[in-house]
């Protein structure tokens, strides 16, 4: 269902503060409709998977990594990374390479950046495509992290919260924190590889080794359990839990779909109805047999549909 495999045809290092470098890369039709594609994590990066979403034909396909992330150097850094320190990156990217408007796309925590994005700078988003809603409200972080999603995924569960002693486990975040930031680097390379590899193994509705194993890889574990980890804790700097639905009036006027697997253990699906409860313009896609993954079957063929749709 994924267009062909391509290659950039253009891609560079973007300076956005003292530390921070992103790579940026350009793929499909440099005189194309512009289209930004927003990954997860945060801290997870972009992949070849990504530039094959969109008609190459027709898109002006932006993708970057963001700060700490994938190819962005430096690797996993906390320093300068916040939530508006990226939607700031996202402006500085519109700006260099000359868009007056895009597509913005993002799922999971892509999709929480989307929306950030959007409602602070609503007059440069044509069109709005989002899967896998993640508002980053506290009680989706005790989902996931603390109690709920573990009693679906009780044998992933004990791989998650083995570095923690027993006397820690009434708060995950803070206690994973403490170990994602430590001075050893086998302390904080245990706990990484316990937080993403969780994420991992609970993405997909039928669980895949392969994605548990890249989740479990040191490279990819270490940015995106320190990232991830550093954003909970801070609430992801919003002004109040629910900053993302509060703000939701300043972009109800741009076409919107919002896609999401109905059995989605990482992000229930009552977000994407939170979310359109407050924003019914935007057409909800409650995808039957899919879970957090945007490559499942039905997930993708949603997600194809609306770029399609949105083609102009």
């Amino acid at each position: 269902m994924l267009f062909p495999a391509i290659e950039p045809y253009n891609s560079f290092y973007f300076r956005v503060s003292e530390i921070h470098e992103l790579y940026v890369e350009e793929i499909g039709n440099p005189k194309g409709q512009p289209v930004l594609f927003l990954h997860g994590g945060p801290g997870a990066g972009i992949n070849e998977n990504h530039r094959r979403i969109f008609d190459p034909a027709h898109f002006r396909i932006i993708l970057f990594d963001q700060r700490g992330a994938g190819r962005s150097r430096p690797h996993a850094e906390l320093r300068e990374n916040t939530t508006w320190d990226l939607v700031a990156d996202i402006e500085r990217i519109r700006a260099k390479l000359g868009v007056e408007k895009w597509m913005v796309f993002g799922g999971s925590w892509g999709s929480t950046l989307a929306l950030a994005y959007a409602e602070t700078h609503p007059a440069y988003v044509s069109h709005l495509i989002i899967r896998g809603i993640f508002l980053c409200r506290e009680d989706e972080i005790q989902w996931f992290y603390q109690s709920g999603a573990h009693q679906i995924f009780p044998d992933a569960w004990k791989g998650y919260v083995e570095p923690i002693p027993l006397d820690e486990r009434h708060d995950f975040v803070t206690a994973f924190y403490k170990r994602l930031t430590s001075d050893d680097p086998a302390v904080r390379m245990a706990a990484a590889k316990a937080w993403s590899g969780w994420e991992g193994a609970t993405i997909h509705l039928i669980p895949d080794e392969k994605t548990f194993l890249k989740f479990s890889s040191d490279e990819m574990a270490i940015a995106v359990a320190r990232i991830e980890c550093h954003y909970f804790i801070n609430k992801c700097w919003w002004r109040t839990d629910n900053q993302l639905i509060e703000d939701v009036g300043r972009i109800r006027h741009i076409p919107t779909v919002i896609v999401h697997g109905r059995y989605d253990v990482v992000c229930p699906v009552k977000n994407a109805f939170d979310l359109h409860e407050a924003f019914p313009e935007a057409e909800l896609r409650i995808v039957a047999d899919g879970g957090h993954g945007f490559d499942e079957p039905g997930i993708l063929k949603e997600l194809m549909a609306a770029v399609e749709r949105f083609k102009v």
